[in-house]
């Protein structure tokens, strides 16, 4: 593991699932399996991906764009609680990033549940664009892995759209 790096503290985010609420999510596109989300209340712009097994991987910039959030959700059974904090590490390439999420239930569709992190670190971002899996290993149950292909065309439409969004 060539670099370690903590995650910001994370928070609830008031985002939904893409899915939960077409009145304040606007598709933007899709690329290689992701779709990307106008949220026309914050005017920013989220990606999201949806498995086989219906487990969501959702990205994005919190309001003030100054962070970066990824959520992973699931219908699967979770011992994830709204509004607490968890431990986890995720590997991604070389690089090891450390630290909380935080567990969300009922914010999101209905019958799903898990966390986010928030991360300032450009090499987060650039991992994810850059590797096609991503190894989770929460403090509390088994480690998963996340597909990550498609992401850099994904992100760099979210990031098209985002700049869309502030000088529209």
């Amino acid at each position: 593991m060539k670099n370690t790096t903590k995650f910001l503290g994370a928070a609830i985010l008031a985002i939904s699932a893409a899915q939960a609420s077409a009145d304040t999510f606007l598709k933007y596109g899709e690329v290689e399996g992701w779709k990307v989300y106008i949220d026309q209340e914050k005017k920013s712009c989220m990606l999201e991906s949806v498995d086989s097994a219906e487990n969501v991987v959702q990205m994005g910039l919190t309001e003030d764009r100054a962070v970066g959030y990824l959520g992973v959700f699931t219908k699967g059974e979770t011992e994830v609680s709204s509004g607490e904090t968890e431990t986890v590490a995720i590997l991604i390439g070389e690089n090891m990033y450390v630290g909380e999420a935080m567990g969300m239930r009922g914010n999101i569709t209905k019958g799903y549940s898990g966390g986010y992190v928030l991360s300032d670190d450009p090499q987060f971002a650039k991992d994810i664009a850059q590797q096609y899996v991503m190894t989770v290993f929460p403090e509390k149950t088994y480690g998963f892995t996340i597909d990550l292909a498609g992401t850099k065309k994904a992100l760099e439409m979210a990031r098209e759209c985002n700049e869309k969004q502030i000088s529209g």
